[in-house]
């Protein structure tokens, strides 16, 4: 199973300035994918930070994503601590200055080819109809901080992470968590490699729990399912999906 780390890099986003929508989109995706997303963290822009931090990332998981801090103004410091991290100079890259003066018909001013300053030796993978690729160094991949932007990127090269996606069922329950609990941890005792979350609900009517049982096995998720029914009062069942 790969593993994935976020790196949130960004004051906006520490200072609640934004809200950082793209943590919990990739969360998803990944999840969708087979991707165990180990870690998300934010930092503010600081290269020494940036670069220490995607360092540790690096070395920890097998797929690393950061967003935010590419573009054209003074804070923009992720290039440069990415490339910091790898021991890399920062350079301008050719193919993206020519990507730039085909995408506006003119050739760009000097904010523009700041965002073609790339580590040197970055891959580039085009991202479907943006101009901007998406920037690849080592196994780390760089994404804009823009959530749209981020989006279509992600949405182009998304295959390239594909594993054994996990499957899941939820069981919506109308007793309280103390009263299940116990049933739950039978559960896991039998079923040691199922993952088991339970959700307590304030102000649902319907059902007071909403419990998720996940696993990339579908016979392995079935029989899960079934040893927790088996253990909850027929009534306290609301729904299963």
């Amino acid at each position: 199973m790969p593993t994935a780390g976020l790196l949130v890099i960004g004051n906006e986003i520490l200072s609640g300035k934004v809200v950082d929508t793209n943590s919990p989109y990739l969360a998803r995706e990944l999840r969708s994918l087979g991707v165990d997303l180990q870690r998300i963290l934010t930092i503010e822009d600081d290269i020494d930070l940036i670069a220490r931090e995607t360092r540790a990332m690096s070395d920890a998981y097998d797929f690393v994503f950061t967003s935010g801090g590419i573009g054209p103004t003074h804070d923009d410091l992720t290039m440069d601590g990415i490339a910091k991290a790898f021991g890399r100079d920062i350079v301008l890259n050719e193919s993206m200055v020519a990507r730039i003066e085909r995408a506006q018909g003119k050739p760009p001013n000097e904010s523009q080819r700041k965002m073609a300053m790339v580590p040197d030796g970055a891959a580039l993978v085009d991202a479907g109809d943006l101009w901007f690729p998406v920037v690849i160094v080592e196994n780390v991949h760089i994404f804009p901080g823009i959530p749209e932007l981020l989006r279509k990127k992600f949405e182009s090269i998304r295959e390239r992470f594909r594993g054994i996606p996990f499957l899941l069922k939820r069981v919506y329950v109308k007793q309280r968590e103390s009263e299940i609990a116990e049933h739950l941890n039978d559960l896991l005792t039998e079923f040691p490699e199922l993952l088991l979350g339970s959700y307590p609900k304030v102000g649902e009517e319907a059902f007071h729990v909403l419990l998720t049982l996940e696993s990339r096995d579908p016979g392995y998720l079935q029989q899960a399912l079934e040893g927790l029914l088996a253990r909850l009062p027929g009534d306290a069942i609301h729904k299963v999906e």
